[in-house]
């Protein structure tokens, strides 16, 4: 089967390598239908995670259901599945709550080197009656496809956030997660999201969805916007110190700084006396990406929930290095990336 690959920093290649056995009695093999490219992918790309031999990209896929072991229950052979980002053991009781990351064992994400790559033909998933679900009715490709990452990593971020009725939200980083984010912020009660970013062309879809585009220096703009106070909540989305620095200086005393965005393997200096002294609350996570979906599906399927726009291009495989460079160049035009086997 092909596969994409990334030998070093900037260096994407298709690859081909042997097509992926069951993982077990409780695994599948998918056909994958469309794969999206990641901010967090670009970690890799732009060099900041080591690379001890190639890794085998991707975490998001939706696909076909080619192969079953005979303990799987919830999927059978011919089905349209989108498969969980983040995998768990699906057995012991932090599966049981819905979120991979209260994995006994640990969660595990793919196209990190543990588990295979989804920009690939074939993905192998393991306990996948806790990994994937069915595409539902009225659930187009791309909806299903953020399903899988970005848009419960925008729900969750919100839902951290301690987002009161009425309130300001700031979201720091405008890619797919913080577009997302900023919806999901609107649903569940504020009245006002800041949007900040450096590319004027990400403010302007954040503006075109209702939200308030701040300049730079983000701080400075949203102080100056809630004379003085921050904004109940902040988001980031970005994960790197300046990111989390902004947001933990632009939240009001007594606010909530949520954070998705993936950080660096370096240690963040945590101001954390002015913290305390600030009465902060500071919650990072990432995604519970099944537990989302009965929320989320039910929004999207009546059309309370919008994420048109989010996929910008689309690709097919063999041109992946083409649509990381897309992906890395972080432009208004592009947000994210789709590649198609």
């Amino acid at each position: 089967m092909r596969a994409v690959v990334i030998d070093g920093p900037g260096s994407v290649r298709v690859d081909t390598r042997p097509d992926p056995a069951l993982t077990g009695p409780d695994g599948i093999i998918v056909a994958v239908g469309a794969a999206g490219i990641c901010g967090s992918d670009l970690h890799f790309y732009d060099g900041e995670y080591p690379l001890a031999a190639p890794v085998a990209l991707g975490h998001e896929a939706v696909g076909t259901v080619v192969e079953t072991g005979p303990q799987v229950r919830t999927v059978a052979v011919g089905d349209q599945v989108m498969v969980s980002s983040v995998a768990g053991c699906g057995g012991c009781e932090g599966c049981a709550t819905g979120d991979p990351a209260r994995c006994r064992l640990g969660p595990q994400v793919f196209g990190s080197g543990a588990l295979g790559g989804a920009q690939a033909d074939l993905l192998a998933v393991p306990a996948a009656d806790f990994q994937v679900l069915k595409v539902p009715d009225g659930i187009t490709t791309e909806q299903a496809l953020l399903l899988t990452d970005n848009l419960a990593t925008g729900w969750a971020a919100a839902r951290r956030a301690d987002i009161p009725f009425g309130g300001t939200v700031a979201v720091i980083g405008l890619g797919a997660v913080g577009l997302c984010a900023l919806r999901c912020a609107f649903l569940q009660g504020a009245a006002t999201v800041f949007a900040a970013d450096r590319v004027d062309g990400r403010l302007g879809r954040a503006a075109a969805w209702g939200a308030t585009p701040v300049g730079s220096p983000a701080v400075e703009a949203v102080l100056a916007a809630t004379g003085g106070r921050g904004a109940d909540s902040v988001i980031d989305a970005v994960g790197t110190d300046a990111s989390l620095t902004d947001a933990l200086s632009a939240v009001r005393p007594g606010g909530t700084v949520s954070v998705v965005g993936v950080h660096d393997l370096q240690p963040f200096p945590l101001p954390a006396l002015a913290c305390l002294l600030r009465s902060i609350t500071l919650r990072l996570t990432i995604a519970p990406v099944q537990r989302t979906w009965p929320e989320l599906i039910a929004l999207l399927q009546s059309g309370r929930l919008d994420v048109d726009g989010i996929f910008t291009t689309t690709l097919p495989l063999d041109e992946a290095a083409q649509g990381y460079a897309i992906a890395g160049s972080r432009s208004g035009d592009n947000v994210k990336v789709m590649l198609r086997p």
